[in-house]
């Protein structure tokens, strides 16, 4: 041990055999400090006891093999910068492993060393493993065949045995320090074992049994103290958050249904109901208004703004972009003063002299309804009497920004509104603070989105079908995935394709949007292409939310297999809008991709934004559809909402119950929480005071 010892929270770099260099490599893995290389578990084990022969492998099975190296190589190829290839043999026969972009993998092997190969087994030609976990012989601390090995998520440069040595290392040196974190009650109820037992059993398992019941409890662990952060948040802003009363006169928000020129849906009656029932209380409204991408939840937040108004407050709606807040402000504007409210738009390019004006007019009363980015959490941003907070796809804010906006008013009502469709399990796992509204009917008369997976050797003709779309005067979308070319993955940039498309259509005007470019700069573009001065806008997913054309009907989805579900259905909802057929095309690099193209058929059949929400949630798992660190929730390392959905309920239900029975935990059987709580916490109790 080198440096001066801080107990968990010593830097891993100062665990024997880690160093700088090594330390940055767990760094990209969320491991900086010995207590989080402690609570960094395996995600599955490798049994050794329970090998095949190479003869017996049967497709999609997650198997170990043990043989020796016949041939190994590396080549390019068209599609991967890099392939490692692996030829094994064993007495029965041989098998081929392959990595995919793994350079340093490169002059790994060698023929005649002993490997183990760890993995699914899958079929392309002959059968092989697809970036398999492996061990090698005198390289990788060989530990022989009849023990079960720990797998670890990995980041490129660090081994499995690097891991596993550096675990050692920690529990050797620090596990006593690790506090327990669970009332006695709890620990009997389901079972487990303390949290030192548990981590013992979960890094080096005497069975597969014994490491699974490990997990379990570190499960419920972290499921508990996410439940408990809910249910602290919703106790105290019920307390703490006592609101004005308003109650809907009709005066301004009945001129404003009255110029709609539509009715609500039943839906938005619905939900319009359940939110103005929150508004009359003067318990403050802690609501989420969830819909699918052109449900019309912009239009019954407006509503509720207008009802704001005419109870002589203000409201406030917060978007993540400079363009959806703009497209906000722009498309409702008109209609808003004519229904007697005088709204403005105030974001990060607002001028100096306007910015100055929009002030005074919210802090004297004048401006009574203001659009907006993050600008309006800036300081000097004083209202003089804020009634509602709408934030539109919160989800893209930070938990302390809606506090700075909330904390503008004398405890204003607050609705967040998401166009991402939430599975009930993350919604209790994200939002368990929150009143839930679903807007689950769109407006009758939309047609929907035809859409098509299609290979790239049928360019050409998608581009003869996009030519004939624009002489009808239509607009076209072309979405990619990245700004700049990658080094490390070989897909088609926003800025290549750009001048690619400018080639294919010489006769057209073509636009370019990135998140990088300057807000003035994109909004020049986007106005352009609104007014129709552009026929074609190609663009990354800045587009994703909110942007909404009416007479763009083609959107072509470059490498969409880089996106999941919910995000290709985000962008899907940009089209559509109008009153003319739309057309959404896939234009996949091949289709030979497997689960990825089935994924996508599956995209293509399915325009219920739930179902894909569902599916995505199946496919991808919750820490890549939604992260928790934006909601101010803790980080979910080890569960998995979906898959350990009955420890959720179980956790939510013990949580809750410990909240109802002792709202400040200061009872002493609940000292091990508390005590939890103000350690994991430290300096972030603010987390537990908004929504």
């Amino acid at each position: 041990m080198r440096g001066r010892a801080e107990g968990l929270d010593t830097p891993v770099q100062f665990l024997k055999g880690i160093g700088p260099k090594r330390a940055q490599q767990f760094a990209r893995l969320g491991v900086e400090t010995v207590g989080q290389l402690l609570f960094h578990v395996p995600h599955r084990y490798v049994d050794r006891t329970r090998t095949l022969p190479i003869s017996q492998l049967v497709p999609g099975e997650e198997v170990t093999v043990f043989g020796r190296v016949a041939a190994a190589g590396a080549r390019r190829t068209r599609r991967f910068k890099q392939l490692v290839s692996c030829m094994v043999r064993d007495n029965s026969g041989m098998v081929e492993a392959v990595w995919f972009n793994r350079p340093d993998l490169k002059d790994r092997f060698r023929a005649g060393q002993e490997v183990v190969l760890s993995g699914k087994v899958t079929k392309y030609r002959n059968l092989q493993f697809v970036n398999p976990d492996f061990e090698v012989a005198g390289q990788d601390g060989f530990s022989g065949m009849n023990t079960i090995i720990p797998v670890y998520p990995l980041t490129e440069g660090l081994s499995g045995w690097t891991v596993r040595r550096a675990v050692k290392t920690a529990m050797d040196g620090f596990l006593n320090q690790v506090p327990e974190t669970l009332v006695p009650e709890m620990l009997d109820h389901y079972g487990f074992g303390d949290i030192r037992q548990a981590l013992a059993a979960i890094h080096f398992p005497t069975d597969v049994a014994a490491a699974e019941k490990a997990r379990e409890r570190l499960i419920y662990d972290e499921l508990f103290y996410l439940q408990l952060v809910l249910a602290l948040r919703r106790r105290r802003y019920a307390e703490a958050r006592k609101g004005a009363s308003l109650r809907r006169t009709g005066k301004l928000s009945g001129v404003l249904l009255s110029k709609l020129g539509f009715e609500f849906t039943a839906a938005q009656k619905r939900v319009t109901d359940e939110i103005l029932a929150d508004m009359e209380s003067e318990k403050c409204m802690n609501r989420l208004l969830q819909g699918d991408v052109g449900s019309g939840k912009t239009v019954v937040a407006l509503h509720a703004m207008m009802v704001a108004v005419e109870n002589r407050t203000q409201a406030v709606l917060m978007a993540p972009t400079e363009i959806l807040a703009t497209q906000h402000f722009q498309g409702w504007q008109a209609t808003l003063a004519s229904s007697g409210a005088e709204a403005r738009l105030l974001t990060g390019s607002t001028r100096q002299a306007d910015r100055r004006e929009i002030l005074e007019g919210l802090s004297h009363g004048k401006v009574n309804i203001v659009f907006g980015t993050h600008a309006l959490i800036e300081e000097g941003v004083e209202f003089a009497r804020l009634g509602l907070v709408v934030v539109d796809e919160q989800h893209r804010f930070g938990v302390m920004q809606r506090a700075a906006l909330l904390n503008k008013g004398l405890n204003p009502d607050f609705l967040v509104m998401t166009a991402t469709p939430i599975p009930r399990t993350l919604t209790l796992t994200l939002y368990g603070d929150l009143d839930v509204s679903v807007l689950d009917e769109k407006p009758p008369g939309r047609k929907p989105v035809k859409t098509r997976v299609v290979p790239d050797a049928r360019r050409a003709k998608v581009y003869g079908f996009i030519e004939e779309r624009i002489a009808d005067g239509e607009q076209v979308f072309v979405v990619c995935p990245l700004i700049e070319q990658s080094e490390k993955l070989d897909v088609a940039s926003a800025m290549e394709t750009f001048e690619s498309v400018r080639a294919a259509f010489p006769r057209r005007r073509v636009g370019l949007v990135h998140g990088r470019m300057r807000s003035d700069e994109r909004g020049r573009v986007m106005d352009g292409f609104r007014s129709g001065e552009l026929d074609i806008l190609v663009s990354t997913t800045v587009i994703e939310v909110g942007v909404d054309i009416p007479n763009a009907t083609v959107m072509l989805v470059e490498h969409p297999e880089r996106f999941g579900l919910a995000q290709l259905h985000q962008l899907r909802g940009r089209i559509g809008r109008g009153q003319d057929r739309s057309y959404c095309v896939l234009m996949l690099p091949r289709t030979g991709l497997g689960e990825t193209f089935e994924r996508l058929r599956f995209f293509e059949r399915t325009s219920d934004g739930f179902a894909l929400a569902e599916k995505d949630l199946e496919l991808r798992g919750p820490g890549q559809l939604l992260g928790t660190r934006q909601h101010g929730l803790p980080d979910l390392r080890i569960a998995d909402p979906v898959r350990d959905q009955q420890w959720l309920e179980n956790a939510r239900q013990d949580a809750f119950r410990m909240v109802e029975l002792d709202p400040e935990l200061s009872s002493p059987q609940n000292g091990v929480v508390r005590r939890t709580v103000k350690a994991r916490y430290a300096g972030r109790e603010e987390l537990l005071r908004v929504g």
